[in-house]
């Protein structure tokens, strides 16, 4: 399982940056071309989603993506530090939010939480984008994880 850790500060340039970088990896660690475009948009919404908090509650923070091949599987992780609103209990669910879990179409519900996620401010988009999405937030931040089949590394594995 080969892993690849990014920082960057809250600019929007970087996100660029970041879309790029998780193309590449993503590429790398198998994932179907007609797939790269999916990962390229909703990395690029995480990170957008991320900047936009950062910019308004934490500047001088890093926002940091985590990217992992599994095998079968590819995951972004995208964590800002804008901690949770402080009513939320350490590990629950944002404001308004269901707990993690699929919403039976294999996606997890989307939520905004407060100031840092204006209504539907990328979530639909990144939802319909991901295999799999998961939202979490702690009181130190949120983390948007989206995975995403590698098929092509499946199929090496198998012949």
């Amino acid at each position: 399982m080969a892993t690849v850790e990014v920082a960057f500060t809250p600019l929007p340039a970087h996100v660029r940056t970041a879309r790029l970088v998780a193309t590449a990896v993503a590429r790398r660690s198998g994932v179907e071309e007609a797939l790269l475009d999916e990962v390229r948009l909703a990395v690029g919404e995480a990170c957008s989603r991320a900047v936009e908090a950062h910019r308004r509650h934490c500047p001088a923070e890093p926002i940091r993506i985590e990217m992992s091949d599994l095998g079968e599987r590819f995951e972004v992780i995208v964590r800002d530090a804008v901690p949770s609103a402080p009513s939320a209990p350490a590990g629950s669910a944002p404001s308004g939010a269901s707990p993690a879990g699929s919403n039976g179409a294999g996606r997890t519900p989307m939520t905004d939480r407060g100031a840092s996620f204006p209504a539907g401010f990328g979530l639909a988009v990144i939802s319909g984008l991901a295999d799999d999405v998961r939202i979490s937030a702690t009181g130190s931040g949120v983390s948007v994880r989206m995975t995403w089949p590698a098929a092509v590394a499946a199929q090496a594995l198998r012949r």
